[in-house]
């Protein structure tokens, strides 16, 4: 299932990178933005609650979805811009096995622990 899960979010990742070639951007902007969101991980600097709510505001792809359309119904470039950018980060996340993130800790994601487990078994 987890291969499955991978080839779904590399799949919504080309069509970000799609959806990013019909605005009027260079790719340099595409590639220095992709990793923007991460921006998101400053809120751990208060605590872990402060930070998966940070976290998951700068990752969440109905976040991304709301903004792309946003900005393609008002004309505004750079609102879709900000959701496509989120939509592509998000979605190579996910291939690479970071989710959205639990007020617990860092290491525990929607898609499971992050990382080698402390817990011995």
């Amino acid at each position: 299932m987890k291969i499955l899960l991978k080839i779904e979010e590399a799949a919504q990742f080309v069509l970000a990178l799609y959806l990013f070639s019909l605005l009027p951007y260079s790719w340099l902007t595409f590639v220095l933005l992709l990793l923007t969101p991460d921006i998101g991980m400053i809120g751990y600097l208060f605590n872990p609650k402060v930070g998966s709510i940070t976290y998951n505001l700068t990752h969440h792809k109905a976040i991304a979805i709301g903004l792309y359309l946003l900005g393609l119904v008002s004309g505004i470039n750079i609102i879709s811009l900000a959701g496509i950018i989120i939509f592509a980060h998000s979605s190579s996340d996910r291939v690479l096995g970071y989710g959205l993130k639990y007020p617990d800790a860092f290491k525990l994601t929607h898609l499971g622990f992050i990382g080698r487990s402390d817990v011995k078994s």
